[in-house]
């Protein structure tokens, strides 16, 4: 994490701060395109299952299902995943709110998606109140996107990374895991280049 005057970034490690433009939440979010493997098992009988793992959406039918029918369900989770894949599916703002509630921390005026952040999953502009979301982590489990948000909501109280902080950020009952999640994303997304990086300290 790397804080200046006005904005408090929680980044990736390895990188320095990045400022960049922001998105309206209006603007559509082009969701990552993923290959498709389809395995055929006799142990499935009448279901259909899929997984997304590393960029590869791996679909299971049962093997006597025909190959009209076997398409039909590819474009069907195909299409699923990338609806689960978008930005569409979180309201930032209601989450922001829900959290701020529930942790009893400060509302932010303004809270926005932004697919040009690359090296940052999000930031905290203390001036204005904005908080900008990568929009990469809209594919990441909700419990990981609120954890972020809990960090950028944390940073409108207190600007620094000192005990203070943290103590706000583990009101976040998941946020030790999170922040494990989020380390194990940036090290398989780059490689080695961050295995001895501290997250904490960015």
């Amino acid at each position: 994490m790397s804080t200046n005057r006005n904005i408090n970034a929680l980044q990736l490690p390895g990188f320095g701060p990045e400022v960049t433009d922001t998105v309206k939440l209006s603007q559509p979010f082009e969701v990552q395109s993923f290959e498709v493997e389809v395995l055929r098992s006799k142990r499935r009988k009448s279901t259909v299952g899929a997984q997304l793992i590393g960029g590869v959406l791996h679909i299971t039918v049962p093997s006597w299902m025909s190959r009209a029918e076997e398409a039909e369900w590819v474009e069907k989770m195909s299409a699923s995943f990338r609806r689960q894949l978008s930005t569409d599916r979180i309201d930032l703002r209601a989450r922001a709110l829900a959290l701020s509630r529930r942790h009893d921390l400060p509302r932010p005026r303004e809270i926005r998606w932004d697919d040009a952040m690359k090296a940052l999953w999000a930031t905290c502009t203390l001036d204005t109140g904005a908080i900008r979301i990568s929009t990469r982590l809209a594919a990441f489990p909700n419990w990981v996107i609120d954890y972020v948000i809990v960090h950028e909501l944390c940073h409108m109280e207190v600007a620094g990374h000192g005990p203070d902080f943290w103590q706000l950020v583990n009101r976040y009952p998941r946020a030790e895991r999170a922040v494990g999640y989020l380390i194990a994303k940036s090290g398989e997304r780059d490689g080695d280049e961050f295995a001895d990086a501290d997250f904490n300290a960015c």
